[in-house]
């Protein structure tokens, strides 16, 4: 029996009712929209990466992907998802670039004692110092080292014949923290047995704090920007003066004669729509990244 045809020809995809605009609530809105049209419709001139909504009202939403089903009757299904920056939704200039939408980790990682803040003088909130401050003194407890200035190597007599001495006894500060030199040097680590809590460690957990998040923006130099700014360290939320990259109860500032605590650490970016996708890592840390090592921006005026 031959198909009859009533109605419109679908010759050209006709909008269904029941499509959805999703706004993330950071400025970036997302559309599924559901079109039916002949099979024999020229799908690939209708499916255009970056054309408009077909609703006027959300013309700022472009054409990112779709799907085709080929149903009965010579009918065929197009599901298109639109996505765009909401006018004014996101940051300055308005719907360039979205918020940040920003999450935190924080745990617990393995760290160098050395580097610990109580290791040399004793920090707030603890007990007692780990090793002390030097000079440290001379002890049999800890293994011979090398001398390192050949001007003082020590010449006995031994058997009637003259023998150079390259080695000295190591030198301990407090719980049996054993160094190369008085003046500290190399740790060589615990080496006193009656110090059971320390005896033979070298490492400690240390408190670490990450930031991950995303921003959108219809803007390459925005791109080009933010990869520019990998590997900063700044004192505010914000890395320049178009990108706020930490929310509000993120802890920010700046370390006296160390540097700024957090550090843009990562930037991964990828096509989303006509629209690029920044994904970005944070680290933080509240000894400070030292400038000498990380560039400090100064704060955006």
């Amino acid at each position: 029996m031959a198909i009859v045809i009533n109605g419109n020809t679908l010759e050209t995809p006709v909008l269904q009712a029941g499509w959805t605009v999703v706004s993330d609530g950071f400025g970036l809105s997302t559309s599924t929209t559901v079109f039916k049209a002949d099979t024999t419709t020229d799908v690939d001139a209708f499916l255009v990466k970056g054309s408009d909504h077909p609703d006027e009202a959300y013309s700022y939403l472009k054409l990112h992907k779709w799907r085709l089903s080929w149903d009965a009757l010579d009918i065929c299904t197009i599901t298109v998802d639109y996505v765009g920056i909401e006018p004014g939704g996101g940051e300055a200039p308005a719907a360039t670039i979205t918020l940040a939408n920003t999450s935190a980790a924080n745990g617990l990682t393995s760290e160098p004692l050395t580097s610990h803040p109580n290791f040399s003088v004793l920090a707030t909130g603890f007990s007692s110092v780990i090793a002390g401050a030097a000079p440290y003194s001379q002890s049999p407890l800890g293994p011979l080292v090398e001398i390192k200035n050949a001007a003082d190597y020590i010449t006995n007599i031994i058997d009637g014949k003259p023998v150079v001495i390259t080695k000295q006894q190591s030198f301990i500060g407090v719980n049996g923290a054993c160094f190369e030199s008085e003046n500290g040097g190399r740790f060589i680590g615990f080496v006193n047995p009656t110090a059971k809590s320390l005896y033979g460690r070298t490492n400690y957990l240390a408190t670490t704090t990450s930031y991950s998040g995303v921003i959108y923006s219809s803007n390459l130099t925005h791109v080009q920007a933010l990869l520019a700014l990998l590997n900063t360290a700044t004192s505010t939320r914000n890395w320049g003066t178009t990108f706020q990259l930490l929310p509000g109860w993120a802890p920010i500032g700046t370390v006296t004669g160390v540097g700024h605590v957090n550090l843009l650490s990562q930037v991964n970016v990828e096509e989303f729509g006509s629209l690029y996708k920044m994904n970005y890592e944070i680290r933080y840390s509240k000894t400070g990244w030292d400038a000498k090592v990380y560039v400090n921006l100064a704060p955006p005026t």
